[in-house]
C-alpha cells in the first residue's frame, strides 16, 4: 500500500517509538498487518501516535523464554516499525486498523515511562537495506518458493489467487508468504531478522518443508 510518508533512511525515523509486543505477528518492509486494537493502553498508543502526527507503532514479538514477569514480558531485540495507513472506528470502543511496514529496528533499551504502554529506544541502521524497495529479490528462488507453496496448500486443502501470486514482485511475495505463515515465534522471528530477502525466503522454504514432513509421518494434513 502506498504511503504519504517518505522513509529514505533512518532519519526519518524517531528514534524512540512505541511498541505493540504481540505474539506470533511478523510485520516487514512495505507488509500489511491488520490489528484489531481493544485494550485500553494499546488504544491509548494509537491515540497518541495520530496526536504525536507519526503515526507509528513498532511491532515486535515477547520473549517469554525469557522473561521473569508474564505481565510485563521481555521483548525480542528486533522489531519492526510500521505506519498507521488505514484505520476506522468499530463503534464500540474498537480500533480495526492496517500498518504498513517500514523498516526494522534493533532495540537499544526499553524506557521507564509514564505512559500505560511501553517505548524503546531503537536503532534502524543496521536494516539499511529495508528502506529500498524490492532489494536483492532477484536472488530469490522463486521456483522453490512456489514449490512448497503449492505442497503446502495441497497438504492443507487450501486455495489461494495464483494470477496474484504469479503477477506479484519476489519482495511482496516472500514477505506476504512469510506474515502469512502459520508458524511459531521461533520461526517468525528468524524469518525478521534474515539478513537479506533471499534468506528469509529460505528459512520459509526449510520451515515449510519441515512442517510438511511432520505431517507426512504423524498423518496429519490439516493445520496445527
Amino acid at each position: 500500500m502506498p504511503i504519504n510518508a517518505e522513509y529514505r533512511g533512518p532519519g526519518d525515523l524517531p528514534e524512540v517509538i512505541p511498541v505493540f509486543p504481540l505474539p506470533g505477528a511478523l510485520l516487514l518492509p512495505r507488509g500489511q498487518m491488520p490489528l484489531n486494537i481493544f485494550e485500553p493502553r494499546y488504544l491509548s498508543l494509537v491515540d497518541d501516535s495520530l496526536r504525536d502526527g507519526h503515526r507509528l507503532i513498532g511491532m515486535i514479538q515477547p520473549d517469554f523464554s525469557h522473561s521473569r514477569d508474564e505481565a510485563k514480558p521481555a521483548l525480542f531485540r528486533v522489531g519492526c516499525v510500521g505506519r498507521i495507513t488505514q484505520l476506522a472506528e468499530a463503534g464500540d470502543g474498537r480500533y480495526i486498523l492496517e500498518l504498513t511496514g517500514i523498516a526494522r529496528f534493533k532495540v537499544i533499551e526499553e524506557l521507564t515511562v509514564l505512559t500505560a504502554y511501553r517505548q524503546c529506544k531503537v536503532n534502524y541502521f543496521p536494516y539499511l537495506d529495508d528502506f529500498t524497495a524490492r532489494k536483492g529479490e532477484e536472488a530469490v528462488d522463486r521456483e522453490a518458493l512456489l514449490t512448497v507453496l503449492t505442497d503446502f496448500l495441497k497438504a492443507n486443502n487450501l486455495k489461494v489467487d495464483w494470477e496474484g501470486v504469479e503477477s506479484a514482485p519476489n519482495e511482496a511475495l516472500v514477505n506476504a508468504l512469510a506474515m502469512m505463515s502459520p508458524y511459531g515465534a521461533p520461526e517468525k522471528q528468524a524469518m525478521l531478522e534474515a539478513p537479506d530477502l533471499k534468506t528469509r525466503a529460505e528459512i520459509l522454504i526449510a520451515v515449510t518443508e519441515m512442517d510438511l514432513a511432520k505431517k507426512r509421518t504423524s498423518g496429519d494434513t490439516g493445520l496445527q
